[in-house]
């Protein structure tokens, strides 16, 4: 049994690895459109590679757990969640990327009208801290703060919801800048999708803890009322 829980700390321990590097990920997107600093913006691109290497060891890591152990009940939904949350983070990383290649394909500094009335740099804030609140939530096993999630994330479905219409009035009120516009509302659509992946964690989480399928459970309460 000691050496069971020495594997799931070592599980455990090298996911929190892979989610530090994400956060750095996003924290340095984020600094890169904010300064405009297209050097951040291709580290962030030349880092995907380690964020890669994370995830396929943790998976394999993962099969390999699964297999020697066998496990049933709550390290069962451990190792699951776990290699559900590698997959989710691995995402993330993916859209911080792209978002970084939008902020190097261009020679000059996204304007700060363009990016207030967009708000896209308060988008993309709420997603770095929402990812490090799932770090949190995790490690210290508050299903409280992994639920906070949820709310965050319709907040970032409103924003996203009304961007093309910003970018409509942006076009007008920036017309030398449209290539611009069109980027940032590119970014908007990819940090609506950290979002979705952020809920994603969260519910893994609550599963973990709380052995509960939050996403079933909603589309049964929802079903219950048609």
């Amino acid at each position: 049994m000691a050496h069971l829980d020495s594997e799931i700390n070592e599980l455990k321990s090298e996911l929190g690895l892979m989610w530090e590097l994400v956060n750095s990920q996003l924290e340095k997107t984020l600094q890169s459109l904010s300064k405009f600093d297209r050097d951040l913006a291709l580290e962030v691109q030349e880092n995907e590679k380690r964020v890669n290497a994370f995830e396929i060891n943790l998976d394999k890591n993962c099969e390999d757990f699964l297999a020697l152990y066998q496990p049933v009940a709550t390290d069962l939904r451990f190792v699951l969640s776990t290699l559900k949350i590698n997959t989710n983070l691995e995402r993330i990383a993916d859209i911080a990327c792209g978002i970084s290649e939008f902020i190097s394909d261009v020679d000059t500094h996204f304007s700060a009208g363009i990016l207030d009335h967009m708000s896209v740099l308060k988008m993309l804030s709420i997603s770095v801290e929402m990812v490090k609140d799932l770090k949190e939530a995790y490690q210290y096993e508050n299903t409280a703060l992994a639920r906070t999630i949820f709310k965050r994330d319709k907040l970032l479905d409103e924003i996203n919801d009304k961007a093309s219409q910003m970018a409509i009035e942006c076009l007008d009120l920036y017309p030398d800048q449209r290539k611009h516009v069109l980027h940032v509302l590119s970014i908007i659509r990819k940090i609506e999708r950290i979002g979705d992946q952020s809920k994603n964690i969260a519910e893994e989480i609550i599963f973990y803890l709380d052995a509960k399928v939050v996403k079933h459970h909603k589309k049964q309460s929802e079903g219950s009322k048609e």
